[in-house]
């Protein structure tokens, strides 16, 4: 029997020291980013337009395969660690999720994020990806019965846990460890906060211009995994979603929808990963968002659930 560890025993051990010459070449890197995202907003809009668009630029952690002496702030797939009393995740009538990914509180270097994580403990997401089912069952946003279908748990600092087994009919990811850099992000064109910003937007407003559209789309790495930031849709905006869900599902045109969007941030989005064999439909993306003040509760429990793919 696996014997039981406190969250200090688990396997994420890399620290990123603040003073350390890594943290220095992340904070050159975002620095990079933000200039490029800057150059960019100026080469294809009018000043005053840019300006204001950066102001909407958010800084995220772009998570990435872990390699050589990379600091590991947390990974996909393997087998979740739990308290010992904390029962698998299941959805009632429909079987237990997977284990998509953990996260180090502790080793994420979160101090240059906009959202307030927790900085300490371990971050769990799961997810009902078919396995047991042959995908007939989704988990939606807009469908509460399907909520159970997706989870995110939050075990603190000090709390005793245990490697759980797959249950029966799951199997487990391939273990692949994550490495963090800062990056900064930009907001999707349609999300409620450009429209906030620049509203009235008419067709001719130089945010729809397809010069500054194209130079956006070649400026992305596409969706990948993430902490924080802006989310990165694959289709539409996943506020917009999640805020439809929240609402109960009324009328997309129902102006509280817009509103109630403004109200959500990403937690973490996980991307398809061949590594991983990780495939969320044709190359999608899980989503977990969250309300500010739910995260800093850390009332994990009220965080929404989205997927999107091509």
């Amino acid at each position: 029997m696996t014997r039981p560890r406190t969250a200090s025993d688990l396997r994420f051990t890399a620290r990123a020291d603040p003073l350390s010459v890594g943290a220095c070449i992340i904070v050159s890197m975002t620095q990079s980013i933000t200039d490029a995202l800057h150059a960019l907003a100026h080469q294809h809009l009018p000043d005053d337009i840019a300006e204001r668009w950066i102001g909407l630029l958010r800084p995220g952690l772009a998570l990435d395969t872990a390699a050589g002496t990379d600091p590991v702030v947390g990974r996909l797939g393997g087998l979740p660690e739990l308290p010992e009393n904390e029962e698998w995740p299941i959805w009632e009538g429909h079987g237990p999720l997977s284990f998509v990914a953990s996260l180090d509180c502790a080793a994420l270097p979160s101090a240059g994020l906009d959202i307030t994580l927790p900085t300490d403990g371990t971050l769990a997401f799961f997810y009902f990806d078919g396995q047991v089912d042959d995908g007939v069952a989704v988990v939606a946003p807009d469908d509460p019965d399907s909520w159970a279908g997706a989870r995110v748990l939050y075990v603190p600092e000090g709390v005793r846990v245990v490697e759980r087994a797959a249950p029966e009919g799951i199997g487990a990811y391939p273990e692949i460890p994550l490495t963090a850099r800062a990056e900064t992000t930009a907001p999707y064109l349609w999300h409620p906060a450009v429209y906030r910003e620049f509203a009235p937007m008419p067709d001719d407003h130089p945010l729809w211009s397809e010069e500054f559209q194209d130079a956006l789309w070649d400026h992305s790495e596409g969706a990948g995994h993430r902490v924080g930031g802006h989310a990165d849709p694959v289709q539409d905006e996943v506020e917009t979603e999640v805020a439809h869900g929240a609402l109960h599902g009324p009328p997309w045109d129902d102006p509280r929808i817009q509103e109630e969007a403004l109200g959500w941030t990403l937690l973490a989005q996980f991307d398809s990963d061949d590594d991983a064999e990780m495939m969320w439909g044709d190359c999608g993306t899980l989503y977990w968002l969250i309300r500010p003040e739910d995260l800093a509760a850390r009332r994990f429990d009220r965080a929404m659930f989205t997927w999107q793919c091509g």
